[in-house]
């Protein structure tokens, strides 16, 4: 039998193996000679005098089988899902708990993925697995978003400028318009605020909540802070502002809510006072001449549709307002 070299693809040594890392071709039983490299020469040298007499030797045998379990173990990489992109996103739940394996890991399913011609890889680290995030940075994986729970990294393989989607730029705010028959508009006082607002009315707000609708999150903001029970009628308003919060745009929708109850039972975490009335505020001025108009039918705000769309096959609501003569709710002249 004779022992020869057929492959001349590239692997590293762990540096448990030999003390350092390096790149050598991997040694396999069936062709002639070695291959004319300079890496060849290398692992020759290191490789017991049997390789090159092609002699089969009991050293011969467990220098092969140490070089068959490094290709086993740089043949492995991380459990991962390929996405609809041409990316990958890693299976958060079956991570190594060892951060050297982790390490090991990633490192061989970046190169494997490159090869292979992936695009964008998504890295979600629990909070118990926090030590893995130095490692992912130093492999090159940036910073994507971070939720309680977790953090959210990133890598783009292909040259040029990274096109995964960027982290929310928005946050997304309601505000119950709810009006009683007097024309008085249902406003609280904050009791948390900056200085220059203490004591300023305005109508229940509050920003909507993971997987909730914009008119369920206004009917559930006035009843938290106000005990005012309401029933959505329409969208009668919406404003976007920039650099907000943490630089984040906003959107802000008004809701037309009808009052339901009339007894206000304030929320003493968060609400210092909440009454019937009307603010000399330019934009709540506006807001109330437009619900005035809209109880007028002279104007019609956006209601909520349910619809499926084909693109996810999933339930969404649409705000638009249908031109219909028959809606006696709603009929501009």
């Amino acid at each position: 039998m004779e022992l020869k070299m057929v492959e001349t693809k590239f692997l590293d040594f762990p540096t448990k193996e030999f003390g350092f890392r390096t790149s050598y071709p991997s040694p396999l039983v069936g062709v002639n000679s070695f291959p004319k490299s300079s890496a060849c020469k290398v692992i020759c040298s290191m490789a017991p005098d049997s390789i090159s007499n092609n002699k089969v030797t009991p050293s011969t045998l467990m220098f092969q089988s140490r070089i068959n379990k490094i290709n086993e173990a740089n043949s492995k990489i991380l459990d991962h899902f390929d996405d609809e992109y041409g990316g990958v996103i890693i299976n958060s739940e079956k991570l190594p708990s060892n951060s050297n394996d982790f390490a090991f890991l990633l490192h061989s399913s970046v190169s494997q993925w490159r090869t292979k011609g992936k695009k964008g890889i998504w890295l979600k680290l629990p909070s118990e697995l926090s030590e893995f995030v130095p490692i992912a940075l130093k492999e090159g994986f940036q910073y994507h978003h971070a939720e309680r729970g977790y953090v959210m990294l990133t890598y783009w393989i292909p040259e040029g400028p990274c096109m995964l989607p960027a982290n929310a730029s928005h946050q997304v705010g309601v505000g119950g318009f709810v009006i009683n028959d007097n024309n008085e508009v249902l406003v609280v006082q904050e009791k948390y605020c900056a200085p220059p607002f203490v004591g300023f009315w305005k109508i229940p707000t509050g920003f909507i909540q993971e997987s909730e609708e914009i008119y369920t999150g206004a009917v559930r903001e006035v009843k938290e802070e106000t005990g005012i029970d309401t029933e959505f009628m329409e969208v009668i308003a919406f404003r976007h502002a920039q650099n907000m919060a943490f630089e984040k745009s906003d959107l802000f929708f008004i809701c037309m809510l009808k009052p339901l109850s009339y007894e206000i039972k304030v929320d003493d975490h968060e609400i210092e006072a909440a009454k019937p009335w009307i603010q000399e505020d330019s934009m709540l001025k506006r807001v109330t001449d437009i619900f005035i108009a809209r109880m007028g039918k002279k104007y019609c705000g956006l209601n909520a549709h349910h619809l499926i769309s084909k693109f996810d096959d999933r339930s969404s609501t649409l705000y638009y307002n249908v031109v219909n003569t028959q809606d006696i709710n709603c009929i501009t002249t």
